[in-house]
């Protein structure tokens, strides 16, 4: 090997062996952002249900998973937006509910499977209803590779701008959505509430510590490297 690809071979092992490290740093920022939002909606879902925010209230991400109760009364449209949950494949069911206030918060009722997506099938209860759920935040656009098709009513994401002028809301309409929490005294109920993700995966540690060991293997192979190329020069 002649001399300068050993010396580019060196510099590429010391390049590797800092970008390791740097991408360490980064899944250890990501570490300690992780445990604050396990224990953000660890406090959050245990708190006892609230009155909605006003619809100009600034809602940040601090605020989500947050439990809120509504009283109001369904409006008769809704909107389907695909879903993969623990049921497995289907739809969320997204329905506008007036608030005894004039408000309009869009609840997302819960999960249905492909089967049951005709609307007679989950119809939404008429009359004065009270509903408690978690405040969520919107969903724009659409999903990571398929984005919202509104004129083809096909969407991805629980965009709550979009789904309103879907519907067609007028009035006051709050910039978030609510899961509807899951009802004991329905269990079977279809849509199906409660089924939230509210585990994340944590496994930043881990990869911290790969990108270390990766890191010092890196730096090990161009201390080795350095060693042999000073041997290699004449005395």
């Amino acid at each position: 090997m002649v001399r300068a690809a050993r010396i580019a071979l060196i510099v590429s092992a010391a390049f590797a062996s800092l970008g390791f490290v740097l991408l360490a740093a980064w899944q250890i920022q990501r570490l300690g952002w992780k445990q604050d939002l396990i224990a953000r909606i660890e406090r959050q879902v245990t708190a006892l249900p609230v009155a909605p925010p006003a619809v100009t209230a600034e809602i940040t991400s601090a605020d989500e998973y947050r439990p809120l109760r509504l009283q109001g009364q369904f409006g008769p449209a809704e909107v389907l937006v695909q879903a993969t949950t623990v049921l497995g494949g289907g739809h969320w069911v997204l329905a506008p509910l007036r608030l005894d206030d004039g408000r309009t918060v869009l609840v997302n009722r819960g999960f249905v499977p492909p089967e049951r997506k005709a609307p007679e099938q989950h119809a939404a209860p008429t009359g004065p209803v009270e509903v408690v759920g978690l405040l969520r935040l919107t969903e724009p656009h659409g999903g990571p590779l398929r984005r919202n098709v509104p004129g083809e009513g096909r969407w991805y994401s629980r965009d709550v701008a979009g789904i309103a002028a879907q519907l067609g809301l007028t009035g006051a309409v709050a910039p978030y959505f609510v899961d509807e929490v899951a009802d004991p005294a329905q269990p079977q109920r279809w849509p199906r509430p409660g089924l939230t993700v509210l585990k994340f995966a944590n496994n930043h540690a881990v990869y911290a510590i790969t990108w270390l060991a990766l890191a010092v293997m890196s730096a090990a192979a161009a201390i080795y490297l350095v060693r042999e190329e000073r041997r290699r020069l004449p005395t």
